[in-house]
C-alpha cells in the first residue's frame, strides 16, 4: 500500500528515517552482539589475544627410528622403535604418553561396547547383520588375542633395560627412571607386534579375487601424544571418530615387504636405486622433468605381478624413506599397484614437487588419468590461500570404492569405476573431489597441525572450505556437495534435539559430516563471500596459516587471528554459527510504500480524483449507470445546486499561488525530492531463525530493472527480533525479494518475498513413468550400448 508523507517542514534532516530505539530488557536485545569474552580462554604469553604464539609457545617433539616388516602371507605388522623425546616445555615430567590406536580393534575396547544400535520386531537375515555392523565391530567377534598391538619390549635407549609402562585401552604410559627435565630429551625402545584389519576406512588390507591385498598401513607404531600449554597431556581415548592429535618430528623408516611390491610412503625414498629396475629408475629420471604423469610402474607390469600369491612370495625388500618435521607416518604397499608421478614447478619459484599416485587396475581409466593430475593441482590452489607445500612430495593411493583418510604427504582415497572401466559423473566427481579433500589435508592437520581428538572442525571444517574452492578452480562446473549456503540447509532446520554446536568435542558429535565438515565449511564460505569479503577474509586466512603453519592452534586462535587481521568484529558470527544450534531464517513480513507529498495542486487533485473515482467504482455503481438519467435530480433542474456542478479536485488560481509561494522557499535540493517523485519503503523484517545475518534485499522495478541492497548484520543489534529499514528509490518497486542469491543458508524462503510469491507443488499424472531410462547403468554405458543417455537433471551429487 502506497502512503503519502505530509511533510510541514521538507528539510532533508528532518525526513531522515528515525533509529529504532533499543528493545526491553525482557528481549535480551544486544545479547547476540555482545563479545565472546568469558567464553574464549584468557590470553596469556603462550598465546596472545591477537590469535597468535606468544612469547613463551612451547611444542614437544619426537624423533623415530622404525624398522617395520610386512607379512603379507599372515598380513602381519611386526616392528621396533627408537623414539628420542624432546621436553621443550617448562614442565618436568616424570612419565610420557604413548597411543596405541590399533587397541581400538581389541576385544572389549570402549570405542567398540560403547556403540548404540538396536534390532526391531522384524528380525533380521544374517546378511543384514552383517551389512550393518561395521568392520572395526566385526573385529571384535574375533579371538581376544587377534586384534590390537602386542607389546613385546619397552626398555632405556642408551641401558636397554626394561621401562615400566601402562596400557590402558588405546594409551599406554611410560613411567620414566628419572623425571625428564626442561629442555632435555629421552630415548626409549619398543618392539610391536598386530594383525592388520580389514580397510575401515583408516587404515587395513583390502583382498582381491587374485588373492592378493593393497595394504594402506597407518597408525601402526606406538606414537607420542601431545603435551601443551593447554590440556597437558592429550590422551584422551581413540574411540574411532576423534581423530587423531600428534607431534613433529623427523623420521627414519625401513619398511621391509615382499620383493614384488611396491611401496608408497610418507617422506622421500633414500634408496630407489636398490628396490627399483633400471627401466623404472629411467622413467623416474623422466618424469623429474615431465609436465605431466609418467608411468613408473604400468598396469601389464602390475597385472604380471599380481598373479603371485602371497605365500609363494619369500623374498623381500627393503625401503628406506626418511621425512623431516612432520607429524605422523604412513604407507602403501601391494604387488598390485601401477604408479605414476611428475615432479614439477607448483608455484614457479623453482622448487619442484613430486606429484604421485599408487592404483591397481580397478581403478583404472580414471586413476591414470586423473588422480596425479589433482594432486598436483590441490597443491597450488591450497598453497595460493595459506603457505607454500614445504615437502618434497605428495601421493594419492586408491584404496576401497569410497570415502578418503590422509596422513602426511600420503593418502588413501576412494572412487572405483565400474568392471567394463565405465563411471556415472558422481563417481569421477567423487573421486577428484576426495583427492582434493585428502591431500588438501596435508595443510589441515598436517602442517597446520589441530587438535584432531578435540576439534574436528579445526582440520576438516577449513579444510573442506579450501577444497569447495580448490573444485571450483579445478572445474568452473564442479558439482561441490558442500560449501554453497543452500546445501547446509536442510542440517540447519532438523530438530534442535539431535543438533550440536560445532564447538563439540569430536567423539560426541551427532552426524559429523554435517557438523564438522558440511557446516563450518559454509560458514567460511559466508565469512569470505557476504560477511567480510573476499580480500579481507584471505588476507585473514593466510594470516592464520603462517601464523600457525608447524604449530598447534586452538580455536580461540582461530577466531582471534581472522578478526585481528582483518578488523572485522566476528564475535556475534562465532556465537551463532559456531557455539549455537539456531538456523538463519529472515522473514520480510511486509513493506509499506510512501510517497512526499509534492503539494503541487495539479498533481494532488489528480491524484484525489483518480482515488475517489477508484473507491466510488462499484459493482452497485456500474449498475445503477445504466438507469442515472432516471434520477430526480437528472429529470428535475430546480433540485440542482451550487454544488451538483461544483468539482473540488479542479486546480484554481488560488493553488497555483500558494503552491508558487511555497516553491519559492526550498532549496534546489528539497526541490529534487518533490519532482523526483521519490519513494520511500519501510521494510518490516523479523529474525525468526535467531543468527543474526546480513540482510540483502533485491528491488525489481516497474520498468523491468533491479538493484540489491545490502545492510551488515549489526543492522541487528539493537533488536534481534523484529527490525524496521526505510529505503529510498526513484523508482517504483514491484516485488521485494530477501537473500535473492543464496547468501546466508535461510531455511524457509517463502517468507522471503514481498508480496508474498508461490510456486506450484508437482504431482506425477501417471504412475511408474520410466523418465530416466534404464536403471543401474550410467550414460558411458549406455552410450556403449548404442542407447540414449538420459536427460541431465543438474549435476549435484549427494
Amino acid at each position: 500500500m502506497r502512503k503519502t508523507l505530509i511533510m510541514a517542514s521538507l528539510a532533508l534532516g528532518a525526513f531522515t528515517a528515525r533509529a529504532q530505539a533499543p528493545t526491553a530488557p525482557t528481549q535480551n536485545a544486544n545479547n547476540k552482539f555482545e563479545q565472546l569474552g568469558p567464553m574464549l580462554p584468557t590470553p596469556n604469553t603462550f598465546r596472545t589475544a591477537a590469535g597468535a604464539p606468544g612469547k613463551d609457545y612451547f611444542q614437544n617433539r619426537a624423533d623415530y627410528d622404525i624398522k617395520v616388516t610386512l607379512n603379507d602371507a599372515e598380513q602381519k605388522i611386526i616392528g621396533t622403535e627408537t623414539v628420542t623425546y624432546h621436553n621443550n616445555s617448562t614442565d618436568e615430567l616424570r612419565y610420557i604418553w604413548l597411543q596405541l590406536d590399533q587397541n581400538l580393534f581389541a576385544k572389549g575396547s570402549t570405542g567398540s561396547v560403547t556403540r548404540t544400535g538396536g534390532v526391531n520386531e522384524s528380525g533380521m537375515s544374517f546378511a543384514q547383520l552383517q551389512n550393518m555392523t561395521s568392520v572395526r565391530e566385526r573385529s571384535q567377534q574375533q579371538a581376544s588375542d587377534k586384534f590390537g598391538y602386542k607389546i613385546t619390549r619397552v626398555t632405556d635407549g642408551k641401558s636397554n633395560q626394561p621401562l615400566k609402562y601402562t596400557i590402558n585401552e588405546t594409551m599406554m604410559r611410560i613411567d620414566l627412571p628419572t623425571p625428564l627435565k626442561p629442555g632435555t630429551s629421552y630415548a626409549f625402545n619398543v618392539d610391536w607386534n598386530y594383525f592388520v584389519t580389514e580397510y575401515y576406512g583408516r587404515s587395513g588390507y583390502e583382498k582381491f579375487k587374485d588373492g592378493n591385498s593393497n595394504y594402506f598401513i597407518a597408525h601402526w607404531f606406538p606414537r607420542l601424544c601431545a603435551y601443551n600449554d593447554v590440556n597437558g597431556w592429550q590422551n584422551k581415548q581413540f574411540l574411532g571418530q576423534g581423530e587423531f592429535t600428534l607431534i613433529f618430528g623427523n623420521y627414519k623408516v625401513a619398511i621391509t615387504v615382499p620383493s614384488d611390491h611396491i611401496v608408497g610412503s610418507t617422506g622421500e625414498c633414500q634408496n630407489y636405486k636398490q628396490v627399483l629396475s633400471a627401466t623404472q629408475q629411467k622413467r623416474m629420471a623422466q618424469a623429474a622433468t615431465s609436465k605431466t604423469p609418467v608411468v613408473i610402474v604400468t598396469q601389464a607390469e602390475a597385472e604380471a605381478a599380481e598373479k603371485a600369491q602371497p605365500a609363494d612370495v619369500k623374498a623381500t625388500k627393503t625401503w628406506v624413506y626418511k621425512a623431516d618435521n612432520v607429524r605422523d607416518f604412513a604407507f602403501a604397499s601391494s604387488r598390485k599397484f601401477i604408479w605414476d608421478a611428475m615432479q614439477t614447478d607448483v608455484y614457479g619459484d623453482g622448487k619442484k614437487i613430486w606429484s604421485m599416485s599408487f592404483y591397481s587396475k580397478e581403478g583404472n581409466p580414471l586413476w591414470g588419468q586423473y588422480s596425479t593430475r589433482v594432486v598436483e593441482h590441490t597443491l597450488k590452489s591450497y598453497g595460493n590461500r595459506t603457505i607454500k607445500y614445504p615437502y618434497p612430495v605428495a601421493i594419492s593411493c586408491h584404496a576401497t570404492a569410497g570415502g578418503g583418510m590422509e596422513y602426511p604427504m600420503i593418502s588413501f582415497n576412494g572412487g572405483r569405476p565400474e568392471a567394463d572401466g565405465t563411471y556415472s559423473e558422481g563417481v569421477k566427481a567423487g573421486m577428484i573431489g576426495v583427492i582434493i579433500h585428502e591431500v588438501g589435508h596435508n595443510f589441515f592437520p598436517m602442517i597446520v597441525n589441530s587438535d584432531e581428538r578435540q576439534w574436528t572442525w579445526m582440520d576438516e571444517g577449513l579444510n573442506t572450505f579450501c577444497q569447495y574452492l580448490a573444485e571450483k578452480e579445478w572445474d568452473y562446473n564442479f558439482p561441490s556437495r558442500r560449501g554453497e549456503p543452500q546445501f547446509i540447509v536442510d542440517y540447519m532446520k532438523s530438530d534442535k534435539a539431535v543438533l550440536s554446536p560445532i564447538m563439540t568435542s569430536s567423539d560426541n558429535v551427532i552426524n559429523l559430516g554435517a557438523n564438522a565438515y558440511a557446516k563450518p565449511a559454509t560458514a567460511l564460505n559466508i565469512l569470505r563471500e557476504t560477511v567480510m569479503g573476499r580480500e579481507l577474509f584471505d588476507y585473514a586466512f593466510k594470516e592464520y596459516a603462517r601464523r600457525w603453519a608447524f604449530k598447534s592452534p586452538e580455536p580461540a586462535d582461530f577466531f582471534r587471528t581472522l578478526e585481528d587481521a582483518s578488523g572485522v568484529d566476528l564475535d556475534w558470527f562465532w556465537k551463532g554459527w559456531f557455539y549455537g544450534v539456531e538456523p538463519v531464517d529472515q522473514d520480510l513480513v511486509e513493506v509499506d510504500w510512501y510517497q512526499a507529498n509534492s503539494q503541487n495542486p495539479e498533481v494532488v487533485k489528480a491524484e484525489a480524483r483518480a482515488e475517489a473515482q477508484r473507491r466510488m467504482n462499484t459493482i452497485s455503481k456500474q449498475r445503477d449507470a445504466l438507469k442515472k438519467d432516471e434520477s430526480v435530480v437528472a429529470q428535475d433542474s430546480t433540485m440542482r445546486d451550487f454544488y451538483n456542478s461544483y468539482d473540488p479536485y479542479a486546480v484554481t488560481d488560488a493553488d497555483r499561488k500558494k503552491y508558487q509561494d511555497y516553491l519559492a522557499t526550498l532549496t534546489a535540493e528539497e526541490r529534487s525530492v518533490l519532482e523526483g517523485k521519490q519513494n520511500f519503503y519501510t521494510l518490516s523484517l523479523k529474525n525468526k531463525g535467531g543468527i543474526p545475518m546480513p540482510v540483502i534485499i533485491r528491488m525489481e522495478f516497474e520498468d523491468g530493472t533491479d538493484s540489491v541492497a545490502r545492510f551488515p548484520a549489526e543492522i541487528w543489534r539493537f533488536n534481534d527480533v523484529s527490525i524496521k529499514k526505510v529505503i529510498a528509490t526513484n523508482k517504483k518497486v514491484t516485488q521485494w525479494t530477501l537473500d535473492p542469491f543464496q547468501e546466508i543458508a535461510d531455511i524457509d524462503t517463502e517468507n522471503n518475498s514481498f508480496p508474498r510469491t508461490s510456486k506450484p507443488t508437482r504431482f506425477q499424472l501417471f504412475k511408474q513413468q520410466q523418465r530416466f531410462g534404464p536403471q543401474g547403468q550410467n550414460p558411458m554405458q549406455q552410450q556403449r550400448q548404442g542407447t540414449r543417455p538420459p536427460a541431465q537433471q543438474g549435476s549435484g551429487r549427494n
